[in-house]
């Protein structure tokens, strides 16, 4: 028996099993042995070298944002609008077979817009492209989830539960538990937080079923069960999703107003050109991306290429800024002036974990500069002559 067919076998025995308080360990134990097959199924074949074919591109820019959907939603003609870059578009399925880059110029940055191909139902599973598309996907900053507004909302979750079995997490935060495992003393069990949905007894079913006898567990929130198997698999990735509803000129007012006041979503129509600038605006805001501007020491800030940091990635300290420039300059600095939104007054001293806003100029200043100074002064002062005035010369000295 397969792989795929184990999964499925467990499925229906799981869809069979009534939820209760007594089968809830079963359940548990169930879903840590689909949590590994789907894992064994990612993996590549013993004996391959892993070099499959695919179409993964080299990342350029300041992000990379994905644009996944079923075939004709519209993702190639978003793409043709938002980068100018031509993606061939026609009036049937799986018009796009490969993945098509492009680069949109945003508030002085550079992101890369990638064109996938559609996937169907069943792709985490390897039918289509699915597992290329979805692994490119995983490479991305953020996901945009393009859907048909005139269809169900069926697509929705149907795309969401083929990443989720992957291992993509969309708006989710990684769970507070704390995992590590230990060659010998048992298994440790504590919690900061009354849990609702594991006790101890389900925690070392759990590991257990992964041949795990020596660990150490901490929960600080209420998790699930799902949540623990995550933490445990290690493999999993918490990534930020806006869901895009092309093809609102075909539907009532009432629907895209409904669909709009969703939480992380966007309508849009690719046809007219409707609140595409909406949508750059809400990315950009995901992106978490900040520009901070350099100003040498005395002239004025340098205004037209900036510095573009990523909350999520790097951070956006002025030590990020200072390595964003390079890695050994941290070492050199003695601190910083800012201006901007994040400064209290202008210009503000700052140390190396000052928190930099969108738009804020910095200017480094360096401990050689400060002690170059010093001297200076020190020598002015040193070497200078004295000037002696006239009535001090005829002055009788003081005995």
């Amino acid at each position: 028996m397969g792989i795929i067919e184990k999964i499925k076998e467990i499925e229906a025995e799981m869809a069979r099993t009534q939820k209760n308080k007594a089968t809830e360990y079963h359940l548990g134990q169930l879903k840590a042995k689909i949590a590994k097959l789907r894992t064994q199924l990612l993996e590549p074949p013993k004996g391959s070298s892993g070099s499959g074919e695919g179409f993964e591109v080299t990342k350029y820019g300041h992000g990379r944002v994905a644009l996944i959907g079923f075939p004709s939603v519209g993702k190639s003609t978003l793409l043709t609008l938002l980068t100018g870059t031509h993606s061939e578009a026609a009036s049937y399925e799986f018009t796009t077979l490969t993945c098509i880059p492009g680069i949109i110029h945003y508030n002085d940055a550079k992101i890369q817009l990638l064109d996938l191909p559609g996937i169907i139902e069943g792709a985490s599973e390897g039918k289509g492209r699915g597992r290329q598309v979805i692994a490119v996907a995983k490479s991305s900053d953020i996901v945009l989830m393009v859907l048909d507004a005139s269809k169900s909302e069926g697509h929705r979750q149907i795309l969401t539960r083929e990443l989720e079995a992957v291992g993509l997490r969309l708006n989710k935060k990684p769970p507070q538990i704390y995992f590590k495992r230990k060659k010998t003393g048992g298994i440790s069990f504590n919690s900061t937080a009354p849990l609702t949905h594991v006790d101890e007894k389900l925690c070392y079913q759990i590991l257990h079923e992964y041949k795990i006898h020596n660990a150490e567990v901490l929960f600080r929130e209420d998790a699930t069960v799902d949540d623990l198997i995550d933490v445990i698999e290690g493999n999993r990735k918490y990534m930020k999703c806006i869901y895009v509803y092309n093809k609102i000129d075909v539907i009532g007012i009432d629907d895209v107003d409904k669909l709009a006041r969703q939480p992380n979503s966007i309508v849009i129509s690719c046809n007219l050109k409707l609140n595409l600038d909406r949508l750059l605006a809400k990315m950009w805001d995901e992106m978490g991306l900040v520009r901070v501007y350099s100003k040498p020491q005395g002239q004025q800030p340098d205004f037209t290429d900036p510095f573009v940091l990523s909350k999520d990635r790097a951070g956006c300290t002025v030590e990020d800024f200072c390595n964003h420039i390079h890695k050994n300059l941290i070492n050199q600095v003695k601190y910083a002036l800012v201006w901007g939104t994040s400064a209290r007054h202008y210009p503000q001293h700052c140390g190396h974990s000052h928190v930099l806003h969108d738009e804020d100029v910095v200017q480094i200043v360096k401990k050689k500069e400060i002690e170059e100074g010093a001297r200076g002064r020190f020598k002015s002062h040193s070497t200078a002559p004295a000037r002696i005035s006239d009535r001090e010369k005829k002055a009788p000295l003081k005995t």
